[in-house]
């Protein structure tokens, strides 16, 4: 058999992480358990004293979950990893697993607002101060660092403008200081980029998104090296629970099985409803990486093999307009989430970013007439008419 690290990415989507019964089913085992069974009393106790490998209790371990674990960490290119029950478990865990008070954290401005609420807000209740940079801005990293810095934290593309942040260059702004990056990689999917690749400590995921692809289940993962996986974050979930359910690990799994046959058709319609949205005449504005009007366009060449199926846009009638045109599509349907089979759109200053202060949102250029589309798997034909027949209504 060829060696497994020498399969390509779909091959091991199919065919790593299994852990096959005595029943040898094709299918991964799903494993519906809270608690386990020891042969003895002695092998109880080593277990308990990590003298002996094996199963506890599924807060801390199913082999379901860890088959999900092991599936991401060979797309990913990670060392270890450890599942959760949603994206922002994922994210507060990663935070509060290595930060104490006195830390600091420098955060990407752009960010969805609930990953802005735990640094913004809820870290400094524990004596963790937080500094919002633009991202863009490699100065404005620099310059943010104090002695204490311990975290730099970002997501790219960013939400809701899908903003490129340079991977690389901040990985080592935030090395040359002593501090790790932790990167937020949904918008782009493991798939589309590879930021440990890039120089980044951690990488995170909600995997409600791209990774379960059919808006079923809720989850997320956490990505990096050995030492901090099992020495902080382990230790961390292990005592505060926030787990995977091996149900929802069993859903994911399979779903890799088709990720990267789902993002590139994703990519291919994204790309062409660019092309329409671009060229009407009530567009503003269109935010998309792989679009050349991007302002970051070369950086996102760079770092992404494809813009991923996130689209951003600005109606040059406001909210008014916005609101008519999630109103008036027929197929694409309202809804806040994002990485499903269906196309869907939210009007981000009334939804996800509702509670940031109008400062804020002025800050991060999200208008009235700003609307974001996650781009599904339907006809690439009947999609684009869906829009054409939408903002013809407006104005």
């Amino acid at each position: 058999m060829t060696e497994k690290k020498k399969w390509q990415t779909q091959t091991r989507m199919v065919h790593e992480g299994g852990m096959r019964s005595p029943f040898g089913e094709t299918a991964e085992a799903l494993y519906l358990t809270s608690g386990y069974v020891y042969d003895s009393a002695e092998q109880a106790e080593a277990r308990f004293n990590e003298e002996e490998d094996g199963f506890i209790y599924s807060r801390f371990g199913n082999p379901t979950v860890r088959a999900f674990e092991e599936r991401m960490m060979a797309l990913e290119g990670a060392e270890d990893a450890r599942a959760t029950a949603t994206g922002m478990a994922a994210v507060t865990a990663c935070m509060m697993s290595q930060l104490e008070a006195g830390d600091h954290i420098v955060a990407a401005r752009a960010l969805f607002g609930s990953c802005r609420y735990v640094v913004e807000t809820l870290m400094p209740r524990f004596g963790v101060a937080c500094t919002l940079v633009d991202g863009r801005d490699l100065e404005a990293w620099q310059a943010a660092l104090r002695p204490e810095t311990k975290i730099l934290f970002l997501e790219t593309p960013s939400n809701p403008l899908l903003e490129i942040i340079d991977i690389q260059a901040v990985a080592d702004i935030a090395h040359n200081h002593g501090a790790q990056l932790v990167v937020d990689n949904v918008f782009a999917t493991p798939v589309l980029q590879k930021p440990l690749t890039l120089g980044a400590d951690i990488t995170i995921y909600s995997a409600t998104k791209h990774i379960d692809g059919q808006g079923r289940c809720l989850g997320g993962i956490i990505l990096g090296r050995q030492d901090y996986i099992q020495d902080r974050l382990a230790v961390f979930m292990r005592q505060t629970g926030p787990s995977l359910a091996p149900f929802n690990a069993w859903v994911m799994l399979k779903a890799l099985e088709t990720l990267q046959l789902r993002v590139d058709a994703h990519c291919d319609n994204a790309e062409k409803l660019t092309q329409t949205l671009v060229a009407h005449e009530q567009v503003a504005e269109v935010y998309y990486p792989h679009d050349k009007n991007h302002p970051q366009y070369a950086l996102a060449q760079k770092q992404m093999t494809r813009g991923s199926n996130l689209i951003a846009f600005n109606l040059k009638g406001g909210k008014a307009d916005a609101f008519k045109l999630a109103n008036g599509l027929e197929i694409a349907l309202i809804s806040n989430n994002l990485g499903d089979a269906k196309t869907l759109i939210t009007h981000p200053a009334t939804t996800t970013h509702s509670k940031l202060s109008d400062a804020a949102k002025a800050e991060l250029a999200i208008t009235g007439g700003t609307l974001r589309v996650s781009v599904g798997l339907e006809d690439g034909d009947d999609l684009q008419n869906d829009f054409e027949q939408a903002l013809a209504k407006l104005g």
